[in-house]
């Protein structure tokens, strides 16, 4: 059977963390382990963590540094790269390693559904998963999953502090087209929310698009993250 490594990057999660983990701990029951890295927290993240996780290891803050830092870790054949605000389909386990032996593909991600009830955000979800079909990119609130010796040939994910899914995507492709699975994952809705549907929509495609025109992924995220408001002390 195959051994999944789900890796959990948090930055001062407190307030979601434990019940994320809790969620998960029927996986580690059937052999698959689960990773959590921090980036430095100032809150109870990683005390909470700690006995709810196979390891809990520190690097610095950013998303990609922590998903290098949980991989160099993590011991499963595959690694599952899940935030701390995504839920996992009842089956989404079993739907990664079925697919991976049947198609022998490297990697791939779920189609995600937003949390929120808002009619516009089935439109929105429906345009990120067909989008994510017709070109291969995947992004990180699809639960990227990788097949670990893929991920270490390809030396982990560029230590950007933006779209570090996106280039790792771009990577990945050129080795396999990505498993599209259809089960969903459900991911937080809150940036909508908070900054309102069609302004967060035109955000991300603006810096989308600046960053494949070439702009610093540095720069872009200045203008990404102050747009989020915490959940207690969430800042990543």
């Amino acid at each position: 059977m195959l051994k999944l490594s789900i890796i959990i990057p948090v930055l001062n999660e407190a307030g979601i963390l434990e019940a994320q983990l809790k969620r998960l701990q029927w996986m580690r029951h059937l052999g698959h382990e689960l990773i959590v890295a921090d980036g430095g927290s100032q809150d109870d993240t990683v005390l909470l963590a700690a006995p709810l996780a196979d390891r809990v290891v520190s690097a610095p803050a950013g998303r990609a540094v922590q998903m290098n830092a949980g991989a160099r870790s993590a011991v499963g054949d595959v690694l599952l790269f899940l935030h701390a605000d995504t839920l996992l389909p009842d089956d989404g386990i079993r739907a990664i390693t079925e697919n991976i032996v049947r198609q022998s593909t490297t990697w791939g991600r779920f189609d995600v559904r937003l949390s929120g009830g808002h009619i516009l955000f089935r439109l929105i979800e429906q345009m990120m998963n067909w989008r994510s079909r017709l070109t291969g990119i995947a992004t990180g609130d699809q639960a990227i999953f990788i097949a670990r010796s893929l991920f270490e040939k390809l030396g982990g994910y560029a230590a950007i502090l933006l779209m570090e899914d996106v280039e790792m995507s771009r990577r990945l492709k050129q080795q396999a087209r990505p498993i599209c699975l259809s089960q969903k994952v459900v991911t937080s809705s809150r940036r909508w929310e908070q900054n309102g549907i069609l302004k967060t929509v035109w955000l991300m495609w603006r810096l989308r698009l600046a960053y494949w025109l070439g702009a610093d992924p540095a720069r872009l995220a200045r203008h990404y993250r102050p747009k989020i408001s915490p959940i207690g002390t969430r800042n990543q």
